[in-house]
């Protein structure tokens, strides 16, 4: 069977940079930054992007290209025999459980548009949306229907495959992604906490720098933002022509999803100020205290609303779309099954793996581990552990598995000046950053 190759290098672009783009930069990034001093957070995020995202990124970008296939079998066609694939397996393993919880957050977020557009979120009482939000999520019918069609979405757009499916999704999506945001931004900076905000958000307070927290957020936050150790960049890198410059894509890349967290926080940071909103009241902003400023500022904040949740309910479903196609890849070569058998196949099974995760917030599923919902201990374990050992892997594969030139040339630094600092990175800087996280999140979690 011929490998399916993306159309055009700008589809391949917008395709990764939708992976990206997702949950990652409009909850987790809004959180972590409200949490962690705004300003403060968001100068060590950025330096985890360029010191630890950026070299881990093109590493994954290496292995897929060269590999040429799903994110295990690319470390085998590189290195026969590998024992390195085990990264590619945390890979698709971390797409497997981020997908099934992932599906039920981005259905959440689809009733909330739904919500809106029907007119059911603006009768809302003022000081209800705690109430709303939870007795929805804590029942069973509504939460599984919600998943069940977000999941159908995104198993339809990738039954299509590469060119017809996701890169023409992509190619529709980022751009109108684009446009809505700018458009938000424009709104949040009339608003009178708008000046509050962007110094919340670019003056940083120094004392937050000598908060362990921070580091340990934002590089985690650099790993799931750019969907790393996921397998989602190899197996999107696989589908590459050899012609293609990596860096250049990878610079695209890692520049327009940092921008798009950033404009995130200029859209929600003035509303949050304006309005006298904890900056750090965590994932509840999402749901409940953003909802009930909507609903203060009448007409004008459903409209606000509406393009809100559309925007982020867009950026789910591109990233959802590629955490797919990691486990569709590998089933279509393990299995030797068409893409619309592993696409239909993987997609339901990943739904109903979901299942528990979406009725686990108060609904009848009440196991819990460490003191977490099933959700939330999915979540910890891909984002804490998981995703963490597969980039180290990556990392130490490229670095000192790989020979050294081999690697150079297909990343394209060839012997330059950029090539010796790349290498330099994914082989110390890396590793002993993503270690020493994986360690802290060890201790803290069960020591």
């Amino acid at each position: 069977m011929e490998r399916e190759q993306w159309a055009s290098k700008l589809g391949f672009i917008l395709a990764a940079v939708g992976s990206a783009v997702g949950l990652g930069n409009v909850w987790r990034f809004s959180t972590l930054a409200g949490e962690s001093g705004g300003a403060a957070f968001l100068i060590i995020y950025v330096a985890c992007i360029l010191l630890v995202g950026l070299p881990v990124l093109m590493a994954e970008f290496s292995v897929g290209r060269r590999g040429q296939s799903d994110a295990i079998q690319s470390y085998y066609n590189i290195e026969s025999g590998s024992k390195w694939s085990f990264g590619g397996f945390l890979g698709v393993l971390s797409a497997f459980l981020i997908l099934s919880f992932y599906g039920v957050i981005a259905g959440w977020i689809t009733y909330f548009l739904y919500a809106y557009l029907t007119g059911t979120a603006q009768g809302v009482e003022a000081g209800g949306y705690g109430d709303f939000f939870g007795g929805f999520i804590g029942g069973v019918a509504g939460p599984l229907f919600w998943q069940f069609l977000f999941m159908a979405i995104v198993i339809g757009i990738v039954y299509f495959g590469i060119k017809r499916g996701i890169e023409v999704a992509n190619k529709l999506f980022m751009p109108l992604l684009a446009i809505i945001l700018i458009v938000l931004a424009i709104y949040s900076l009339t608003l009178d906490g708008a000046g509050e905000a962007m110094n919340f958000l670019f003056a940083p307070d120094w004392s937050a720098f000598t908060n362990a927290d921070v580091y340990t957020g934002a590089i985690g936050q650099a790993f799931f933002t750019l969907s790393l150790g996921m397998g989602a960049m190899i197996t999107y890198a696989s589908y590459l022509g050899k012609e293609e410059k990596l860096s250049s894509a990878a610079g695209t890349i890692v520049t327009l999803d940092t921008l798009f967290a950033i404009i995130v926080g200029v859209v929600i940071f003035p509303i949050v100020f304006t309005f006298g909103i904890d900056p750090a009241s965590g994932p509840t902003l999402l749901f409940i205290s953003l909802p009930e400023v909507f609903n203060m500022l009448g007409g004008a904040g459903t409209v606000v609303a509406i393009f809100f949740f559309f925007l982020v309910a867009v950026a789910a479903l591109t990233s959802a779309i590629s955490l797919l196609e990691v486990n569709v890849a590998y089933f279509m070569r393990k299995m030797n099954w068409s893409r619309k058998q592993a696409t239909l196949i993987a997609g339901i099974v990943i739904t109903a793996v979901g299942i528990p995760s979406a009725l686990s917030q108060g609904g009848p599923v009440t196991m819990t581990f460490f003191g977490n919902s099933f959700l939330d201990s999915i979540d910890i374990l891909t984002a804490e552990y998981t995703l963490l050992l597969g980039g180290l892997v990556t990392s130490l594969f490229v670095g000192w598995g790989w020979k050294k030139m081999d690697a150079l040339k297909e990343s394209g630094f060839g012997e330059s000046i950029f090539g010796v600092l790349w290498i330099w990175f994914i082989r110390v800087v890396a590793p002993v950053a993503i270690f020493v996280l994986l360690a802290i999140n060890f201790y803290k979690d069960f020591l």
